[in-house]
């Protein structure tokens, strides 16, 4: 609100500097995109494999986008644009929705693209990725003709048009995938890999690099700009900045770390923003195995709760530069409420907590032993706060081992397994809480497969007014079932929110069209160029 002199000048002075950014940014908007070169873009994500089809997350899905393309792809402003469907329209009841496909749009390897390949994708989309809930009212999808598909749905999706984005609705070449070959560990997820994307594969190189080179026949005359896209992975994220500086890497997105923002922030030779992530609404929290005893009970993890200082993580540990988190849906989202169960930090009340609940202190003041786990590559906002965790769980005699884990396949593994007592996590709302928030509540969605219900939360009040809320496509109405949910997840505690996770994305000077779309580094780089 504007209605104070300070929140005035504040305002104020954040439009004079954006107006300043905007300015010292039209030149490079206005130039001539350029074709030719190659984009190396820096990660410490490592993909299984590149099929967005039956995974998700940062690792699979900034190659995958490049690969394969969707129906849909989105603007800044959370507008629909029109990708390999031409058009689109959304029944008046929700519960359809047809796209218009245009001609002459072919896979990598000259077949056409059809709408049998758009339906095939959508109903292996929904037997196979983790997020059961995005495609979940999806019945089937008719084909009337070769460029019309009609996504047909038991009940109004309110997040169907969103789900038709890029890093979430690969269309797959049904001649390749429908060979009856299990699609989760189908050889041409890695191999072979054919789309339609804006560029094609050349080398995966798993833990090391995934080059892409320019595919003539992309459906969007004269695009790409570029003939390269090579995504450089290394688990070590000093390095990839050293090269950034160097100019051996161009493009480093989902920055978070502290010293290297403030460093950048500062850097003449490059461009920091923190747009492109507003579709992802990324959090950073504690994950609780609620199958493990002693985190079955619901007064340990309300102890273990009240030792964690969000506040001090993220100003101490993140500089300033994140915020805490205190529900399951990121505070920028319209279905946000602050009718929130909260725990302000008291290690004494803790400790009495865990006396009361029968875990008493030994000679030696443990009370039991527990294990963490963390996502690795983003040490900030993972190893940093298990660390801090370990420390203040100490405080009130929990002994807890920091387990690390060799890369992100290793760490799946023990979360889809369910091999964990905690672990801290990266989880993205994904625009809509039906794609992102959902999955993680249902008693439906408990799955051996990382970023479902892996905290084994089962509560059947929640299961009723998540599946009412994703049925209704009154904005109000949902906000009243979401924030009943939210009190509820608060109070029964599966998970601790800690943190918002401030992304940035930085390029070096010579890249142009640094892609800010909601989706931003997770979205097709065919209008990237370098100058």
């Amino acid at each position: 609100m504007l209605n104070s002199p300070t929140s005035r000048r504040r305002a104020l002075a954040s439009l004079i500097v954006s107006a300043c950014a905007l300015t010292l940014a039209l030149p490079a908007a206005a130039q001539e995109p350029k074709r030719g070169g190659t984009l190396v873009v820096g990660t410490t994500q490592t993909p299984r494999h590149l099929n967005g089809a039956v995974q998700s997350g940062i690792a699979t899905a900034m190659p995958g986008t490049q690969l394969f393309a969707s129906p849909l792809r989105f603007d800044d402003q959370w507008n629909a644009q029109p990708y390999l469907a031409e058009t689109w329209k959304l029944a008046d009841d929700g519960k359809s929705l047809t796209l218009n496909l245009r001609k002459g749009a072919v896979f990598h390897d000259g077949k056409p693209i059809t709408s049998e390949d758009v339906a095939f994708s959508i109903m292996a989309i929904k037997a196979n990725h983790p997020f059961s809930t995005m495609m979940g009212p999806v019945e089937k999808v008719e084909t009337p003709d070769a460029h019309t598909a009609i996504i047909r749905m038991s009940a109004p999706h309110p997040a169907i048009v969103l789900a038709m984005s890029p890093a979430l609705c690969p269309i797959l070449p049904k001649h390749i995938y429908g060979d009856g070959q299990d699609l989760k560990n189908h050889p041409r997820n890695s191999a072979n890999v054919v789309g339609s994307g804006p560029f094609k594969l050349v080398e995966f190189s798993p833990g090391q690099r995934v080059v892409m080179e320019r595919f003539d026949k992309f459906f969007l005359p004269g695009k790409p700009y570029l003939d390269k896209v090579v995504m450089s992975i290394t688990p070590d994220a000093a390095s990839l900045m050293l090269g950034l500086e160097r100019g051996d890497v161009h493009m480093l997105p989902f920055v978070s770390v502290p010293t290297d923002l403030r460093r950048l922030k500062d850097n003449p030779q490059v461009t920091l923003t923190p747009r492109g992530y507003e579709g992802i609404g990324p959090m950073n929290w504690l994950a609780f195995n609620l199958e493990r005893k002693p985190l079955s009970d619901i007064k340990v993890r309300k102890a273990i709760a009240m030792a964690i200082d969000t506040k001090f993580v993220t100003k101490a540990l993140m500089a300033g530069f994140a915020t805490p988190a205190a529900g399951p849906i990121v505070a920028s989202s319209p279905f946000a409420t602050n009718d929130l169960v909260r725990y302000p930090v008291d290690l004494k009340k803790a400790a009495q907590m865990l006396d009361a609940a029968g875990y008493k202190a030994d000679s030696g003041g443990e009370r039991f032993k527990l294990t963490i786990d963390y996502l690795p590559g983003v040490d900030d906002q993972q190893k940093l706060v298990a660390e801090y965790t370990r420390a203040q769980l100490k405080k009130i005699g929990i002994a807890v081992e920091v387990r690390a884990s060799a890369d992100f396949p290793a760490w799946a593994k023990r979360m889809a397994t369910h091999e964990f007592d905690m672990s801290m996590d990266f989880v993205f709302n994904w625009g809509d809480p039906v794609i992102g928030v959902h999955r993680t509540y249902l008693s439906t969605n408990i799955k051996p497969i990382v970023w479902t219900n892996t905290q084994s939360y089962s509560n059947p009040k929640v299961d009723e007014l998540l599946n009412t809320a994703g049925s209704l496509l009154d904005v109000e109405k949902r906000k009243v079932h979401y924030a009943e949910f939210q009190k509820i997840v608060t109070d029964e505690l599966p998970i601790v929110f800690v943190n918002v996770v401030p992304y940035h994305t930085v390029a070096g000077k010579k890249v142009g069209n640094v892609p800010v779309s909601i989706w931003g580094p997770m979205s097709p780089y065919d209008e990237v160029y370098l100058k």
